[in-house]
């Protein structure tokens, strides 16, 4: 599943039902993020593979961002998600299924266009941008 600049992989057919590729195409271009996206949904475990063999990080996350942007030889940035956090953390965080898949589709957007999470202050601004990306292009 793809249009413009966002491309969507994915076993889980309830993902494809549910994403909203047009408003992660305005995100991207509000973004102007250099490269396309290609999206991954994966299991927990795979996800778990991933960042233990690319980051040396033993442990779940809900994504994972592999900027090529200085990378001529790969056409896109690809964005890694557990579809497994992405339903579990909905319920965490009381909100629904289709605001916490955009949500981090956003945040992995974001850390392609330069921001980052590391400090408490970093993680705010992430989060408070991801909440106008979703209220201005992908709610319900």
């Amino acid at each position: 599943m793809s249009l413009n600049n966002i491309e969507i992989e994915s076993d889980f057919p309830e993902v494809l039902g549910l994403i909203s590729t047009l408003g992660l195409s305005q995100v991207f271009s509000g973004l102007m993020i250099n490269k396309p996206i290609i999206y991954y949904f994966i299991s927990d475990e795979a996800l778990l593979e991933v960042n233990i063999a690319s980051l040396s990080h033993d442990y779940y996350t809900d994504v994972i961002t592999f900027d090529y942007g200085e990378d001529d030889d790969i056409e896109q940035h690809e964005i890694l998600i557990s579809w497994d956090r992405v339903k579990e953390n909905a319920v965490t965080h009381k909100q629904t299924v289709f605001q916490e898949l955009h949500r981090v589709c956003i945040h992995g957007m974001l850390h392609l266009a330069g921001y980052n999470d590391q400090t408490e202050e970093e993680k705010q601004k992430m989060r408070t941008l991801e909440t106008q990306y979703l209220d201005l292009h992908c709610s319900t």
